[in-house]
């Protein structure tokens, strides 16, 4: 037995958004990310205050929901924060007992342990509080064959998607307030059992500007990361309080999805709009010395500002969009890993100078 045994996760089920006009954001991901429409509820479904969109590619699971009136909860949320994850929620065998354990070890309860139904079977939900107004609901689908979820209803997206190769979540990460990382370092540990997998100062995680610091929970078979990051003292503003400041509170920062091919992923999304992070030619000087031999070629990665980093375990190449809605908030993260279990620390330094100069772009650094 380990100390993790008592909050068994099985993965990501999905991540929900709340954003201001769901129709329009399904779009957005749809042509944009390459993701394929398999679900919808809405009032022609029965539901009469929102409207929500499932979207998948390869095992990643977007549900896309915008409130219909104005006392909605998904609408009030979508003005308060904008754009933005409600939902992290995670695959257990039991919602029951997960719930049970969660609340036992100190969190906040949002919705009870309860069946849904329909013809295809039932689902078990329960959900807890997190950071900010993000919730995790717990999934048991075990006992379903539906589409998705009691109350949704299969639909299709306009036309076949072959995707852009995008096949899972890699991790979720989470800005919270200064002093505010460790409150919820503890939680992770307390309430799932996780353990702190790196930790990264504000040594490591700084420019001349600003800095950061971070630590990423992990549970026991390295299947669910949080990285928890936390803004640091320095000369200006920085990117954690530009987002804590537009976000109106703490919230998740960004969404790491993995490939198989990051070359052809990014020309893919590249040529559907997608826009990135500039890198600058100076990296590109010294990253192959850095990092060493890997099977791509670096002139692809300098032609699509493609970073690299290699630790004890092998390599890694990421890049990151631009933020996915005009508030410096949620961004996502395209990574391929080659046995490296980190996070790219050889490339924080560059990455915050890109962000640095967004930043700049928005007068608020």
């Amino acid at each position: 037995m380990t100390a993790g045994d008592f909050m068994p996760l099985d993965g990501w089920d999905h991540i929900e958004l709340w954003v201001g006009n769901a129709k329009q954001a399904a779009y957005f991901y749809e042509h944009a990310f390459g993701f394929r429409r398999i679900a919808y509820a809405g009032p022609e479904t029965g539901v009469r205050d929102r409207a929500s969109y499932v979207l998948e590619q390869g095992d990643v699971r977007f549900v896309l929901s915008s409130g219909l009136r104005r006392e909605s909860p998904v609408g009030e949320f979508a003005c308060l924060h904008g754009d933005g994850v409600k939902d992290i929620a995670l695959r257990v065998p039991d919602a029951r007992a997960a719930y049970r354990e969660a609340v036992q070890r100190g969190a906040r309860g949002v919705a009870e342990p309860h069946w849904s139904e329909d013809e295809h079977g039932r689902v078990e939900l329960a959900s807890i509080a997190t950071y900010g107004d993000v919730v995790h609901t717990f999934v048991n689908r075990g006992e379903y064959e539906g589409v998705y979820l009691p109350g949704y209803v299969a639909q299709s997206s306009n036309g076949a998607d072959g995707g852009v190769g995008l096949v899972t979540i890699d991790h979720v990460v989470g800005n919270v307030e200064l002093g505010r990382m460790e409150h919820w370092v503890d939680f992770y540990e307390r309430v799932f059992g996780m353990t702190e997998m790196i930790h990264f100062s504000d040594e490591d995680i700084s420019t001349e500007y600003s800095a950061l610091m971070s630590k990423v929970m992990t549970d026991g078979q390295g299947k669910i990361k949080f990285p928890i990051n936390e803004p640091a003292e320095g000369k200006r503003k920085s990117q954690i309080e530009e987002y804590l400041e537009y976000n109106h509170g703490p919230g998740v920062q960004h969404i790491a999805l993995t490939t198989e091919n990051i070359v052809e992923t990014v020309e893919a999304l590249q040529r559907r709009g997608v826009i990135f992070l500039n890198t600058p030619e100076a990296y590109y000087e010294e990253v192959p010395e850095r990092v060493g031999e890997i099977a791509e070629s670096y002139e692809d990665l300098r032609r699509l500002r493609i970073l690299a980093d290699r630790d004890d375990d092998g390599y890694l190449l990421q890049i990151f969009t631009k933020t996915a809605q005009d508030r410096p908030t949620l961004f996502f993260e395209v990574i391929e890993r080659h046995g490296a279990r980190g996070f790219g620390d050889g490339n924080f330094k560059a990455l915050f100078e890109a962000i640095e100069r967004e930043q700049a772009l928005r007068g608020n650094l």
